[in-house]
């Protein structure tokens, strides 16, 4: 039977029209194409590949970091440099509003949503050196830092002890990015402009944004004495002022987005989302945009990710602050300061790093007043609006006290349009923590990993940031004519003299006396070139056992006790051929009596003591 449907050519439509055969003269222009049409088309991943394969340092297998040819680190390798970042540090306009008791009322609904800590918690000086290299060391497709002996991050733990601020909860979502108009409405319904002073602030700012000068000229003279609505608006007003200095302080530095504001529309409900997850997501796409080297600036709280190097990486760059008590946020731990260090300086002392340099587990003395979260072990995304970021603990084992092992591949976050699907993801994340197989076992002694792991991570990773031709201090040539007994100089015996009284003053006072008298005895040692000293310094020193810990009297209070430090060295007595201190002389003595003579010649001080008794006799 014949049937009535029109036939189905080949691109899927139907016709009724007969099929028409090509022309000659159409055969051979498809021909001729054909034949122009390279075989194998080169693709840009190809040529990437076939740049970086000259590089020394970076990934052999670009599985992982498919981006590579794309970040700063690539550019260093090949010769061209970056200065450091200019950062966004917002911590100085918090002190522009503060919530006396003439503001209570707004006060209590800030302490409520949990956003309080971050009034006092925020540092107000930010190292741009030691920011920007490690910048340098985030890789996008990880969203971890590659270090010479595998990867860190910050994870949900760093941020609720560093912070104090909630990290569970509900995600913050925006179904689209808001217009001008919606900002402008938003702003008269929640904040009780006009339509002028509305539209005025966002044509200012040239986006759906409002400055950060302007929230404070308009809302900070509100009092207790004012309407129910007018502090309602000075509420909504403080909280995004608050969370535009720290949270989400984006690169325009100077005004926030209004769609933060939808968050406050009611204030009983602010304390119900996870604005620590919010927050981390945030950072995790402020520093993969800073890791692009046309980028000239870094974004997102600040003070969370210097608190967090202050916190991993103590000896190296931490002041800490010796008031400082555990119930309060770590942030308030460190006395943030400027590295003098240049930004290159920093890049070779990064790529020095080994594994007894980290403090893995910072928090130890931390989890009596704060425990341990358990949604830190969440294996998933976060969102900060249409912000989506891949959170993998996997890949940061040695963090938890677990023993690292070869991560599975990272997942690439799902578009931001699937809101709904990630909420849900989120709302269950106790389904989707790492289970007790993926955790592994316990770590025998701090960051430990398994046999294999950093074969593996040498070959996907990037390891070395400075090339080495282009390192620092003496040529090669220079370098290979220097000998062993040249290398010990007096500026060598300075640096380890240095390093080691640093341990005793980051100590504090809860050293005991021995270990205090015994490191300033060695100290003087070193300065004073006892061979012995040099060739103790010169052995290495055994390794520790695998569950010993060391006693409170030899260890810095800011090491945790699984952070093994090892115990003071045997000190040798000063030796003779050092001169005792001289005897202290009164300058004014009640009695003439005659200075004494000075063994090889008047030095500088005993000739102005003679002079002045001289003038003192005519």
């Amino acid at each position: 039977m014949k049937s009535d449907m029109p036939p189905r050519t080949r691109g899927g439509y139907t016709s009724t029209a007969p099929r028409r055969r090509p022309t000659g003269s159409e055969r051979r222009r498809r021909v001729q194409l054909r034949e122009v049409e390279p075989e194998h088309p080169r693709h840009d991943r190809d040529e990437t590949e076939e740049v970086l394969e000259g590089a020394p340092g970076g990934p052999i297998d670009r599985c992982i970091l498919r981006s590579f040819h794309k970040h700063v680190a690539t550019k260093i390798w090949l010769g061209e440099d970056r200065a450091p970042l200019k950062l966004v540090n917002h911590g100085a306009k918090l002190q522009l509003w503060e919530l006396d008791v003439d503001r209570s009322r707004i006060y209590e609904t800030v302490q409520r949503s949990g956003l309080a800590p971050l009034i006092s918690c925020s540092h107000r000086v930010a190292s741009r050196p030691m920011l920007s290299a490690f910048c340098e060391r985030w890789q996008p497709e990880t969203t971890t830092f590659h270090l010479p002996f595998g990867e860190m991050t910050i994870t949900l733990d760093d941020v609720a002890s560093i912070l104090h601020i909630p990290i569970t909860g509900s995600m913050i979502s925006f179904s689209q990015p808001l217009r001008v108009d919606d900002a402008n409405a938003l702003l008269v319904e929640l904040l009780g402009t006009t339509d002028v002073e509305a539209s005025r602030e966002t044509e200012q700012c040239r986006s759906p944004s409002v400055r950060l000068q302007w929230l404070r000229e308009n809302f900070s003279t509100i009092t207790d004495v004012s309407s129910d609505d007018d502090i309602d608006f000075a509420t909504r007003a403080f909280l995004l002022h608050l969370v535009g200095c720290t949270l989400f302080a984006d690169k325009s530095a100077t005004s926030v987005g209004v769609v933060y504001l939808e968050l406050f529309r009611d204030l009983s409900m602010v304390g119900s989302y996870a604005w620590g997850a919010a927050c981390l997501a945030f950072m995790y796409r402020q520093l993969t945009t800073a890791t692009r080297f046309e980028v000239r600036q870094l974004g997102g709280y600040l003070t969370l990710l210097q608190a967090w190097i202050y916190e991993h990486f103590p000896e190296m760059f931490s002041s800490p602050d010796m008031a400082y008590i555990e119930s309060r946020p770590r942030a308030l731990r460190w006395r943030p300061h400027v590295i003098p260090d240049s930004l290159q300086s920093l890049r070779e002392r990064l790529d020095r790093l080994q594994i007894s340099d980290v403090c893995w587990e910072p928090y130890v003395d931390h989890r009596a007043e704060h425990p341990f979260p358990d949604i830190a072990w969440f294996s998933g995304c976060i969102k900060c609006g249409l912000v989506v970021e891949p959170y993998h603990p996997e890949r940061v084992l040695r963090q938890f006290g677990h023993i690292q092992t070869i991560p599975p591949r990272p997942f690439a976050p799902p578009r931001p349009d699937r809101s709904i699907l990630l909420d849900q993801y989120w709302e269950r994340w106790t389904d989707h923590v790492l289970i007790d197989h993926s955790r592994g076992r316990r770590c025998h002694y701090s960051g430990e990993s398994v046999a294999e792991y950093m074969a593996w991570y040498d070959r996907i990773s990037h390891r070395i940031v400075q090339p080495p031709h282009l390192r620092s201090g003496f040529t090669t040539d220079a370098r290979s004519s220097l000998s062993s007994h040249t290398a010990s100089t007096s500026d060598s015996r300075n640096a380890r003299a240095l390093r080691l009284l640093r341990h005793v003053i980051s100590g504090g006072r809860q050293q005991s006396g021995d270990y205090f008298w015994g490191a300033l005895n060695e100290a003087h040692s070193i300065l004073a070139g006892s061979d012995e000293t040099s060739a103790s310094h010169n052995t290495p020193s055994p390794a520790p056992a695998a569950h010993s810990t060391p006693s409170p009297a030899t260890r810095p209070f800011f090491c945790p006790p699984t952070f093994v430090y090892p115990p003071p060295a045997s000190v040798d007595p000063p030796p003779a051929s050092v001169d005792p201190p001289p005897a202290a002389v009164d300058p004014h003595p009640s009695s003439p009596v005659a200075p004494p003579a000075p063994a090889a010649g008047p030095t500088a001080s005993t000739t102005v003591y003679v002079r002045s008794k001289r003038k003192k006799k005519t």
